[in-house]
């Protein structure tokens, strides 16, 4: 069993309010310990702070057996929605799956997404398991695929927050295909995405495509490309997490 208090959600109120809000948005099979370390920061920077756990994440891997990638853009949705009956000035920040929400609240919620941040977007998979069933999805070959997968360990390049971080040690493969209708969901959203967005892209990252995050940049009007010599696909507790905190906390105070 996953660390529940690990990976629980959080929401952060500042000591010296500014009026501004951020959704900050897990990756898949992730939880909001993914995103403490940014969240601390930016509510010290005065931001109100909400990080959800998506349905099915962070506690037993049976969990997920039970939800559909319907379930993880309604949570979404409802965070986003809750944050803005109290503040006018709602950012989101995604990191992987989490990018992929974003991306959709941007295009959905087009008038209110103040700002957006993207970190390691997973448009499209690097070669590997999830890769090729990607492939055959829609083929024969899928039925040989088994009910569940063994979770690697979290791609982290920094050794301590590996060994720190709560992972669950199997997911269900039918997730990783609802993972798929996000991706072309998202896809379709960007088109739509009219406010300021940064991405980052990790060079090292074992998990996205780069080629489908230069796509992005280019798609998404006067976005912004952090690129980081240092560290895999947990951008956010990983070697170069300074720098994403605080160029992330910097875009979003900008007027």
């Amino acid at each position: 069993m996953t660390d529940a208090d690990a990976t629980a959600p959080f929401r952060l109120t500042p000591r010296a309010p500014t009026g501004r809000a951020v959704l900050l948005l897990h990756g898949f099979t992730g939880s909001p310990w993914e995103l403490r370390l940014m969240g601390d920061s930016l509510a010290a920077r005065g931001f109100h702070v909400v990080a959800p756990r998506l349905p099915g994440h962070g506690t037993v891997p049976e969990a997920m057996l039970f939800v559909t990638w319907q379930d993880w853009v309604a949570s979404a949705e409802a965070a986003f929605r809750q944050l803005t009956r109290d503040f006018k000035h709602v950012s989101v920040a995604g990191l992987s799956m989490g990018g992929l929400l974003g991306l959709i609240l941007a295009s959905r919620e087009a008038a209110r997404v103040r700002r957006l941040v993207l970190m390691a977007p997973v448009l499209a998979l690097r070669a590997g398991p999830g890769r090729w069933l990607h492939r055959v999805r829609h083929t024969p070959l899928a039925r040989a695929v088994p009910t569940w997968f063994t979770k690697a360990p979290p791609d982290l390049e920094d050794q301590v927050m590996r060994a720190q971080a709560p992972s669950p040690a199997r997911f269900p493969v039918a997730r990783v295909l609802d993972l798929f209708s996000l991706q072309d969901l998202a896809r379709r959203a960007v088109g739509s995405v009219r406010c300021p967005t940064l991405l980052f892209a990790a060079a090292n990252d074992h998990v996205v495509d780069p080629r489908a995050l230069d796509d992005l940049h280019r798609d998404v009007p006067g976005s912004r490309l952090v690129r980081l010599q240092r560290g895999y696909h947990v951008i956010p507790r990983d070697l170069d997490r300074a720098r994403v905190i605080s160029d992330t906390a910097d875009f979003l105070d900008e007027p």
